[in-house]
């Protein structure tokens, strides 16, 4: 463990941090900060307007490719994630986190628009695109592909699959002492039902269960916000103040530096929106749609609910009620913050439900990046194999200890990105001519 952890640090190190952050922000220079010239057209393309345009190729209409991205994305980071950055950084952290989901709506849609512009259909007819293919077609260099492909497939086993397995029976038991290997039986059928359909199937299943989710999380937050609104402000200063000045330690809270504030921002935030790892381009190459800017304005809205919307809920819930200096983290904190304010234990209960349904899309949809990552290696016959394996990996990890798990998921999270963001860079004005044949081509959205 103690080597593992070194080896963490130094894939999660300066040098990676700078280079997500520093992606997102050249991106957003080079589109001439189109995430926020075209954010709330984007939201309606998103979540309003459900026109499908034509007989297009792909398997999935945009809301759906962009219901299970966020299945993916939006998971344990919206909770613990959030959480432990405040914990550590202070509530500076929140401010940067929020200025990686801003450049970050940047790499998204850049991810989105080489997915969809070199995706190709496999040999079961479906699509198939991320960074694996654009890495491979745009740069021309197929063993960096595999790279990011292994350590996607890694990955998804990980972030995807046991540690959200894991944190679902964990919240059960706690919440409704229901055995872990209960939890683990129930998710396995729950999970083979949905995966065995392919992407139609979790893209249904991500449409059903997303929306709700998230309005249940954001509506029992909105009430903690309503019962403590005359901190509101004071919550806002905290996080403007101490994102450029250091706080003292109060109460359970041992204090924090700007670096650190900066770090756990920054950290936390594209952990939590996974902007610049490469996952989520998988989905958007399966949506419908002949134009790839088209689906890349409809990804990017992922980022902003994911990090500017969900998390920002979560942290100003925990610094509103003072949660924040109680010296708890993780789960714990957002529980604790939750149970401040709501009667009996519905805090505890009405947080457990959100880590619970959270983590089950999370499973839903990293299945898919991991099915793809696995089909990039060695071809279509892999698939039922995969589906197979997905769904008992399910179960180990409901009852399994995964320290070592945890520590290696966060290696290969890095690892992936690194393939990815060179392609990005790489492609960038690929990125920009395309971005500007569909801006002179349409006069809107």
């Amino acid at each position: 463990m103690e080597y593992l952890n070194q080896i963490r640090n130094f894939v999660w190190g300066a040098p990676l941090i700078i280079l997500l952050l520093g992606t997102g922000i050249y991106l957003t220079i080079l589109l001439k900060g189109l995430q926020f010239r075209t954010l709330f057209s984007s939201l309606y393309l998103a979540l309003m307007k459900r026109k499908e345009y034509g007989a297009h190729p792909g398997d999935i209409s945009h809301f759906q490719a962009l219901m299970t991205a966020l299945a993916a994305t939006v998971g344990t980071g919206n909770i613990a994630g959030v959480a432990s950055a405040i914990a550590i950084g202070g509530p500076g952290a929140m401010f940067w986190m929020w200025l990686t989901g801003l450049f970050g709506m940047a790499t998204k849609y850049s991810e989105a628009v080489l997915a969809v512009k070199y995706r190709e259909v496999d040999a079961l007819g479906t699509m198939s695109g991320g960074p694996m293919y654009y890495i491979e077609k745009g740069l021309k260099n197929r063993w960096l592909a595999i790279l990011f492909a292994f350590f996607a497939a890694c990955a998804a086993f990980g972030t995807g699959n046991m540690i959200q397995s894991n944190s679902v029976a964990e919240a059960m038991k706690a919440t409704f002492n229901i055995d872990h290997w209960i939890t683990g039986i129930v998710l396995f059928i729950l999970t083979f039902l949905v995966i065995m359909g392919g992407i139609k199937s979790i893209a249904r299943a991500a449409s059903a269960i997303v929306p709700v989710m998230i309005l249940f999380y954001m509506i029992a937050g909105t009430i903690v916000l309503i019962i403590y609104h005359e901190n509101i402000i004071h919550s806002f200063e905290l996080i403007f103040i101490h994102a450029f000045t250091p706080i003292a330690a109060a109460g359970g809270f041992a204090g924090a530096t700007i670096k650190m504030a900066m770090q756990m921002g920054v950290s936390r935030g594209l952990l939590s929106n996974e902007s610049g790892l490469g996952s989520s381009p998988i989905a958007a190459a399966a949506a419908k749609t002949d134009e790839p800017v088209r689906q890349a304005l409809v990804s990017m809205t992922q980022t902003f609910i994911d990090t500017i919307v969900v998390c920002t809920f979560t942290g100003l819930v925990i610094l509103v009620t003072g949660a924040w200096e109680s010296g708890k983290t993780a789960a714990a904190l957002t529980q604790h913050a939750f149970s401040l304010s709501l009667p009996g234990s519905w805090g505890g209960i009405i947080v457990s439900l959100s880590l619970i349904f959270f983590a089950y899309s999370t499973i839903l949809g990293w299945a898919y990046y991991g099915e793809k990552s696995v089909e990039y290696i060695a071809g279509e016959k892999a698939v039922k194999p995969y589906r197979l394996l997905w769904v008992i990996v399910v179960f180990i990890g409901a009852i399994g200890k995964l320290e070592i798990v945890w520590t290696l998921t966060d290696i290969m999270n890095g690892l992936m990105a690194f393939p990815n963001l060179i392609a990005l860079l790489g492609l960038s004005f690929v990125i920009k001519n395309e971005t500007n044949l569909f801006f002179k081509k349409h006069n809107s959205i």
